[in-house]
């Protein structure tokens, strides 16, 4: 460590170094800044062609970068007004690399982001700005679009409630922006369509991921999952939940010998690990009140788990921190908070039935569990990209998580001013009680000097307890968590006016501002409205960035519009009066921060501090502890206890010490490291799933892209023929000890296909498999020949992605149920990673082996109708041996009959399709399996006895209403 620190002080550090490598670039960039402003706008915008040409002629993306950069700059200054600083063609720089870019709060990241977007969009394979919500996608897309469109760019957006031609579209674009989620479902809802026409992506080519710690890492737990009902009963959860109250807490004590422990009370609780466990007494005691004789017999596994997750439910997640009860449309329901933003998350739900025991807990309706249909994490969707970037405020502390993970560097990039911050020591007393009534009145005395000043807290339940305090205090202020999290933006733009309180969880608003003395668009937003000059518009009418006539603005989630001279006659009001402010401020010290608890992440108190002292404002932040904070109390140890006690800790007296400080951090980076690992380990299984997810995905496509499958089916065939050989007329066996009546059986209930027994006899193996193949294939030539190669091809894509749907699902509910059980092999001695990945093998080749034989079952016993009626389905009836006597004198089939048989196998396609159509328009969107947002149909609503907009010339309710 002392020698890294010598070497890093006479050569520079490797972020230093980097920077230094790229300033030559920077002033090249410069260089051209001249020439690019005597360019026309038409000149400019035809840089764009001339950059395209150059690619085709076999130039790479880096030979163009100075140039595009200069392009992109004069664009930035004559179309928004906003020209990039030298730090932010630095910050472009690092994204376009496919590395991490941390930028401090207000060094502009949105602008950063439109250098590489332009140059990477050049190839024309699509680029993706990945954002944490709806509103930042629209926002940027049309404030940024403005310079895209003026350089000869498409621009898309993707958002909620947008039908499969408009995603189309918006992915068509140069430039895509999005969220996370909207990102991730549309790759599974693609790797669910029946016809290629329908995917709206078109590959994975470079992204840049704003707010990359929140979506990489925070995210990076939760699997997306789209979910159809389970047939699950919810009456077990109730039964369950009512016996959980009568069990006692107990300890965990030490006994004399080394690894001896003795366990008190129903059940155990390690909060390091978060984990809740039943002792032996609390399992008798929950068999009793159950009625059970065994709660581990196999029998009863789902009462076993049931009741785990009710401990959990009840003794490891509190209303308020982990979750509140908010009204619904279907009454109370129990939504999650983010444990890193303090943000609400409606629609998310915990999985494997934990979200249903704390329904039960709360006494709310309890949703029924759900089905995974395709699942996916981020971690895995992000590393599908073949150029993967990313900007944060805060990355540098998990700068190893994302190099191990995502094999992306951090750049931390450095601010346009200096930033003149003043972090004071950590305080810390004895009790929670002390250290809140002491950070109350500091928070009064900096209020009376007229000083701003933000407050952390880490949940819900401690805002409030804070805001009590102040309010006793007689100090005003304004409160911002999970419950009041609407009013978000306008509470936090106005954190920066003198004598402002503002009590936040740790959400302190992303994507908005604290500017010093006030933020005057927002309060002109507030007077337009007060005075009706602004008028209200329905959202599809709204728009994100002003035109000459209007200012649009959303409101509380409302819409506006209003006159653009009279918003800038208010703003301008409101711009001079912020000004003078703005002063104030400045002299009395800036933004102060009050944080009142240490995260278990550094990265989360950054963030915190990170709100005060933008773009070289002065600005001030102190952290209150108490030895009784989770973080001191589970991860301090008696080591940091002792210490304090030591230093002599006295009531309402603090202890302030940088020593104090490094030994919080060190318990920080232990936590960081827990969490790290518990990823990690989540990565490792989800890894073996994303191998089998790839495989199955890769064989879809291969379908959707309508590659001949005819040689793959008799392969299957020749396969499954082979198979039955080995197990009735095994080599090395005498003749006259194969079982050909069997063999002869098998056949038939596989194919349909009767093989006399005469036939057989005398013939070898090879024979045997030879003579059973070429009948076989002889009879499916019958059948293409009668419908034709176009339709049987149609018809054998469209079967093997029904069967390999629903195998699919199946096998996702096995890994699932393997997944919950696998950790109990450690007590056998065995690691359950390598068993999970054997057994998930065996389980996938099981399933490859099932879609093999029900494709080829389904597409032999597909009747093809001679008649205009449809087939009955792919499994006939018992007239199987009268047919095939039958076929040899069958005679040639009219022309009539081919139509009619054509026609109906493409019936029979056309309704497995609708049925797969009406199956996706009901799913269910979530992290770990949530009720999602409804698929919208666009265009005027369609009559039952009117035609079907298809075009088939049949009534609706006989066709698509169906």
């Amino acid at each position: 460590m002392i020698v890294d620190a010598i070497l890093a002080k006479i050569f520079g550090t490797k972020n230093e170094r980097e920077i230094k490598g790229m300033l030559p670039m920077v002033a090249a960039v410069g260089d051209l800044e001249p020439k690019m402003r005597e360019l026309s706008d038409i000149d400019l915008a035809a840089k764009t062609i001339e950059f395209r040409e150059r690619l085709a002629q076999g130039a790479a993306l880096d030979d163009l970068i100075i140039e595009a950069f200069a392009v992109v700059r004069e664009a930035g200054r004559r179309f928004l007004n906003m020209r990039h600083f030298d730090v932010q063609l630095i910050g472009g720089m690092v994204l376009h690399k496919g590395k991490i870019s941390e930028m401090k709060t207000g060094e502009g990241k949105t602008l950063v982001a439109t250098l590489p977007c332009y140059l990477n969009a050049l190839e024309g394979k699509g680029v993706h700005v990945v954002t944490v919500n709806d509103y930042l996608a629209k926002r940027d897309s049309e404030w940024m679009g403005r310079l895209y469109k003026a350089l000869g760019l498409r621009v898309g957006v993707i958002v909620h409630d947008l039908d499969d031609q408009e995603r189309q579209e918006a992915y068509g674009a140069d430039i895509t922006y999005g969220t996370n989620n909207e990102f991730g479902f549309d790759y599974l809802r693609d790797n669910m369509k029946f016809r290629i026409e329908d995917c709206v992506q078109r590959g994975h080519h470079y992204a840049i991921v704003d707010e990359v710690d929140s979506i990489l890492i925070d995210e990076a737990r939760t699997p997306l999952i789209i979910s159809g009902p389970s047939e699950e009963s919810t009456d077990k959860y109730y039964k369950v939940n009512r016996i959980i109250p009568k069990l006692v807490r107990g300890e965990v004590i030490e006994g004399r010998e080394p690894g001896e422990k003795y366990t008190t009370g129903d059940y155990t609780i390690d909060e390091k690990h978060k984990t809740a466990a039943l002792t032996e007494e609390g399992v008798l005691k929950v068999e009793k009140l159950l009625g059970l004789n065994n709660l581990y017999d196999p029998a009863n596994i789902e009462f076993n788990h049931h009741v785990q997750q009710a401990l959990r439910a009840h003794v490891l997640y509190q209303l308020d921190r982990d979750y509140v009860v908010k009204d619904g449309e279907e009454g109370p329901e129990v939504i999650i908070v983010d444990e890193f933003t303090g943000r609400l998350m409606p629609g998310r739900r915990w999985s494997d039935g934990l979200h249903q025991a704390v329904e039960a807990k709360e006494g709310v309706k309890i949703q029924r569990e759900n089905q995974t249909l395709a699942t996916i994490t981020f971690q895995n969707y992000f590393r599908m990209y073949k150029k993967l970037a990313g900007m944060t405020g805060t990355a540098e502390t998990e700068a190893a998580e994302f190099q191990k993970i995502y094999n992306l560097d951090v750049v931390v990039i450095p601010t346009n001013r200096p930033l003149i911050r003043k972090e004071n020591p950590d305080i810390v007393y004895r009790t929670e009680e002390e250290k809140f009534r002491n950070a109350a009145k500091e928070i009064k005395r900096l209020n009376e000097s007229g000083q701003p000043v933000l407050v952390g807290t880490i949940s819900v339940e401690k805002s409030e307890k804070l805001s009590g305090i102040l309010k006793r205090m007689g100090v005003r202020h304004e409160v911002l968590n999970a419950k009041n999290h609407e009013r978000e933006a306008s509470i936090v733009a106005q954190a920066g006016r003198k004598n402002a309180v503002t009590v936040s969880t740790n959400m302190a608003g992303r994507g908005t501002d604290i500017l010093l003395g006030g933020n005057p668009e927002f309060m002109t937003k507030d007077v337009s409205i007060k005075e009706k000059a602004a008028e209200r518009i329905p959202p599809e009418e709204t728009k994100y960035v002003a035109d000459e006539h209007f200012y649009y603005f959303s409101h509380y989630d409302q819409f506006y519009r209003v006159r653009r001279d009279r918003w800038d006659e208010i703003y301008s009001s409101f711009k001079q009066k912020t000004d003078g402010e703005h002063e104030e401020v400045v002299n009395l010290g800036g933004l102060f921060i009050v944080a009142t608890e240490r995260h278990e992440s550094r990265r989360i108190d950054n963030q915190l501090r990170g709100r005060s002292g933008r773009q070289g404002d002065p600005g001030a932040s102190r952290f209150f502890l108490s030895l009784q904070d989770d973080l001191l109390r589970i991860f301090g140890g008696e080591r940091m206890q002792n210490l304090m006690l030591r230093l002599g800790m006295e009531e309402d007296v603090p202890i302030e010490s940088r020593l104090i400080t490094k030994r919080i951090q060190k318990a920080q980076e232990a936590v960081e490291a827990q969490n790290f690992e518990a990823r990690k380990h989540l990565l490792e299984y989800d890894d073996v799933n994303n191998k089998q997810r790839q495989a199955v995905y890769g064989m879809r496509r291969q379908l959707l892209e309508g590659i001949d499958q005819k040689e793959r089916i008799l392969d299957m065939v020749r396969g499954i023929v082979d198979q039955f050989i080995d197990e009735r007329c095994a080599e090395g066996r005498h003749p006259d000890t194969w079982d050909l009546a069997t063999l002869r059986n098998d056949v038939l209930s596989q194919f349909g296909a009767k093989i006399e027994l005469g036939e057989m006899a005398a013939l070898t193996r090879l024979e045997l498999s030879d003579l059973i193949y070429n009948r076989l294939q002889q009879r499916y030539q019958e059948k293409e020949d009668l419908v034709g190669p176009d339709v049987m091809r149609q018809t054998e894509r469209i079967v093997m992605l029904q069967v390999i749907d629903n195998q699919w699902k199946d096998h996702l509910l096995s890994m699932d149920e393997l997944k919950q059980g696998i950790g109990n092999r450690a007590y056998g001695q065995k690691d359950p990673l390598v068993e999970y990945k054997k057994e998930s093998y065996e389980l996938f080749t099981a399933m490859m082996d099932r879609i093999e034989d029900e494709t080829v079952r389904y597409l032999f016993f597909l009747q093809v109708a001679h008649d205009t009626e449809p087939p009955p389905g792919p499994y006939p009836a018992e007239e199987e041996e009268e047919e095939e006597e039958a076929a040899s004198h069958r005679p040639e089939p009219s022309e009539q009959q081919r139509l009619a048989a054509k026609n109906s196998m493409e019936d029979f396609t056309r309704n497995i399709q609708r049925k797969k159509e009406r199956e996706l328009a009901e799913l269910q969107f979530g992290g770990d399996g949530s009720t999602g947002p409804k698929q919208v149909m666009s265009g005027a609503k369609v009559g039952r006895n009117d035609p079907c907009p298809c075009g088939s010339g049949k009534k609706y309710k006989k066709c698509h209403g169906a």
